[in-house]
């Protein structure tokens, strides 16, 4: 296994990902499906940011690069339907229905964990990988570990969206739509994906077909998007 050469992180690595997401919860309204995706993934980056500087990971150039690139992708979605663009595939449901009166913020927040973790984190991993001239197993410790804060996280955030009392109703449709979905089978296959990706570029690269790695990464894409499309399937508000 290739030796990730050590440098320290500088605070600043992840700050300005930071930044741009404060700044994006003071230009939408709270209620705005993004809006509570953003305030989720802030969070999440916010702890990332103390783990990387406080020395919790294996290496914390790779971490940090890890997650700026990971981050970039979600801010290149924003950006691109700043711009009058599309979003890749992955997002297009999130941006859709942001202002749905009948999808409930956990639909939002997961929907958003979905897209990131399903399609960007692959895509992240490997444009580390590309960064730091290492291969996909000297990144499995960290990746691992930013895991372990998506993990907790997500069970806090299921805890301060989900409506209603700790036992929520098993009729509500929001028990059964989002029991279709699980963090770590998400998180298993963006691994999984991650690896294939790079190696069929590397495969194109030694003369293989170089059209498969723009393939599957299409691919995944769309797969991705229809997931979260059904995640983002309008309910009745609670009580109503």
């Amino acid at each position: 296994m290739a030796q990730i050469e050590q440098f320290p992180a500088a605070p600043s690595m992840i700050g300005p990902v930071v930044t741009r997401m404060r700044a994006f919860g003071e230009l939408w309204p709270a209620t705005d499906g993004v809006a509570v995706f953003n305030r989720v993934y802030l969070t999440v980056t916010e702890e990332i940011e103390r783990r990387v500087d406080a020395g919790e990971f294996a290496d914390r150039r790779a971490a940090g690069t890890l997650d700026v690139r990971f981050a970039e992708r979600y801010l290149a979605a924003v950006d691109a339907v700043a711009a009058g663009g599309r979003p890749p595939a992955c997002w297009r449901p999130l941006f859709q229905y942001r202002r749905h009166p009948g999808v409930r913020p956990l639909q939002f927040a997961v929907a958003g964990i979905n897209a990131h973790i399903g399609h960007d984190l692959a895509l992240a991993v490997v444009d580390t990988c590309r960064t730091l001239g290492c291969e996909p197993a000297d990144l499995e410790r960290d990746f691992e570990r930013v895991g372990d804060v998506l993990a907790v996280l997500e069970e806090r955030v299921r805890e301060e969206l989900m409506p209603g009392p700790d036992v929520l109703e098993i009729a509500d449709p929001l028990t059964h739509l989002l029991g279709c979905w699980s963090l770590e089978r998400a998180r298993d296959g963006a691994w999984l994906a991650a690896r294939s990706l790079w190696q069929l570029e590397r495969l194109g690269e030694l003369g293989g077909p170089p059209e498969l790695a723009e393939e599957f990464t299409e691919r995944l894409d769309r797969s991705v998007g229809l997931a979260g499309r059904m995640l983002l399937t309008p309910l009745a508000p609670c009580g109503g």
